[in-house]
């Protein structure tokens, strides 16, 4: 069972409150202490309690303390103790709901994941120039370190978690940062097609021009897999999902296509870029919401199952969209010449 640290600075008034809380919601143990900061009385209560139980526990805090008075909740991944933490009885939450994060420490690793400045934009500008040279030289062990690095996936996640809480302001940030990559990701792989004086003749570059319906599960299950993790706070396995649902090779694909004068290539290309795009959007917001991650209030979750609808259901389109050019991409197109020669034979 994991563990967080929380600490509560708040006004003095509260002290008693904040530990009773954290008694009722079975914190492993808890301590409070009263100071003087600037003339002001304040506590500080720390507690340590298990994650799935994070949540409640904060937003009975904001319900007590509301939004009068100053006061802010620090939490922190406990990596051990000793001696070692045993739980007394089992747990009774679902099993799916156990050991889940606090939508605040989502919230805080998904925003900044989504940050467009120049972190983001040199990462996007060097993971492109890598895949791009993978895809060129049909090396399959540079285009797996260009996943890695990229940074293309976060503000997807962000997207997600955005329209799970209604959080409009994060929602617009991750569409200009997600828009922000992918253009300067497709125009440098235009700039490259066209320095490139080899043939672009490559399999890896020609198989990210190709789709099929098991990309489709691919990006579900990687999208799925991606929001477990930050959940869970099993950040790491994030390096796993990038390489599996692979945003930044069809981008440069793209781009590189284009700069080749191959639009059925670049095509093909966007397609599967989509293809990712939808299927990790719709499968992130579909465990937010099985996970119970929602805004606190009434009225906020009100607002966000609207906003939840609207994406849902744009989502299911855009992919049915995406199925169908999938399906009229595989269907093969028989060259004139053979059509009339068969004209002629019949005549």
């Amino acid at each position: 069972m994991s563990l967080r640290v929380i600490e509560i600075t708040a006004p003095a008034g509260y002290a008693d409150t904040l530990v009773a809380l954290a008694e009722q919601y079975e914190a492993v143990e808890v301590f409070a202490a009263r100071s003087a900061d600037a003339g002001e009385a304040r506590c500080i209560v720390h507690l340590v309690c298990e994650t799935n139980r994070v949540q409640e526990f904060t937003d009975a805090v904001q319900k007590a303390i509301g939004r009068g008075d100053p006061w802010r909740a620090v939490m922190l991944a406990v990596e051990g103790t000793v001696p070692k933490y045993e739980p007394e009885k089992a747990e009774s939450r679902p099993a799916f709901r156990s050991g889940a994060a606090s939508r605040e420490e989502i919230h805080e690793e998904v925003a900044r994941n989504a940050e467009l400045d120049s972190t983001f934009l040199v990462l996007t500008f060097l993971s492109a120039i890598v895949a791009a040279i993978g895809l060129l030289n049909d090396n399959v062990a540079v285009i797996i370190g260009a996943m890695v690095i990229a940074p293309l996936l976060g503000p997807n996640l962000a997207f997600a978690l955005g329209t799970a809480l209604g959080d409009r302001r994060l929602m617009f940030k991750a569409m200009r940062t997600n828009a922000a990559g992918i253009a300067l990701t497709v125009a440098l792989g235009v700039v490259i097609a066209l320095l490139w004086t080899e043939g672009f003749d490559a399999p890896e570059l020609l198989s990210r021009t190709k789709v099929g319906y098991d990309g489709i599960a691919l990006a579900l299950a990687s999208g799925a897999a991606a929001v477990l993790s930050l959940v869970a706070g099993v950040s790491s396995a994030l390096v796993g999902v990038m390489v599996a649902v692979a945003l930044m090779p069809p981008a440069v694909a793209i781009g590189i296509m284009l700069g080749a004068g191959n639009p059925e290539g670049a095509l093909g290309a966007a397609v599967l870029l989509g293809v990712n795009v939808v299927c990790v959007n719709l499968a992130a917001q579909s465990v937010f919401v099985a996970k119970g991650i929602r805004p606190r209030t009434w009225w906020e979750q009100k607002a966000s199952a609207a906003s939840l609808r609207i994406n849902f259901a744009m989502w299911l389109v855009l992919l049915a969209a995406l199925v169908g050019a999938i399906t009229w991409l595989k269907v093969p197109v028989v060259p004139v010449q053979l059509l009339e020669s068969v004209q002629d034979a019949a005549e």
